[in-house]
C-alpha cells in the first residue's frame, strides 16, 4: 500500500481471524516506510508505504469428517 498523505483520527485497532476448524500456526510482519508503530492520531504522514506479510498453516490434521466448511454436508 502506498499513500502520498495519510492521517489517523484515532489509533487503529486490527484483528486477524481465520474461519474454520483446526489449530493454526501463523506469522505476520509489516514493513513500514515513514509510518511509526504506533501512529500518532492527528499527525499527517507523507509518502507512506506498508507491505503486510501473513503466513498460516494447519498445525494438525482436521478431525475426521470436519472440513471447516459448514455447508459440506449439503
Amino acid at each position: 500500500m502506498y499513500a502520498r498523505r495519510l492521517r489517523f483520527t484515532q489509533e487503529p485497532r486490527t484483528v486477524v481471524r481465520f474461519p474454520g476448524t483446526g489449530k493454526r500456526e501463523s506469522l505476520s510482519h509489516s514493513d513500514r516506510t515513514h509510518l511509526p508503530d504506533p501512529v500518532i492520531p492527528g499527525h499527517t504522514y507523507q509518502d507512506v508505504t506498508v507491505a503486510y506479510h501473513l503466513a498460516t498453516r494447519l498445525a494438525e490434521e482436521p478431525e475426521a469428517g470436519r472440513s471447516g466448511d459448514d455447508d459440506a454436508d449439503e
